[in-house]
């Protein structure tokens, strides 16, 4: 069972930015790109530098501790030194609010 949780407001997260969001136990990196959202886990899986912090390129974030980079729109890892998949979030949009997705 998943539950469908409020993040933010569209307007508090504009256009090749990111924000990170806590859903009850889990770190979750929201991104805009070019007013599609993403959100996967914030952690990197290689040394757990925030992903929110990254730096975003179309679809792909590169984490800004040791350059792994993921696919934000199935978490795979793109390049070493990260190699484990990390979890993608489904986003619920309205007409002003972003939600995420999340297993219960």
């Amino acid at each position: 069972m998943a539950s469908l949780v409020k993040v933010a407001e569209k307007k508090d997260l504009l256009p090749g930015k990111a924000m990170a969001v806590t859903v009850g136990n889990k770190m979750i990196a929201v991104f805009n790109v070019g007013g599609e959202f993403y959100a996967i886990d914030n952690e990197c899986s290689h040394a757990s530098g925030p992903l929110c912090d990254g730096e975003l390129e179309k679809k792909v974030v590169t984490c800004p501790w040791h350059g792994a980079q993921f696919d934000l729109t199935t978490g795979e890892a793109l390049s070493a030194p990260a190699f484990d998949k990390l979890n993608t979030y489904k986003i619920h949009l309205s007409s002003d609010e972003i939600s995420v997705e999340v297993p219960s």
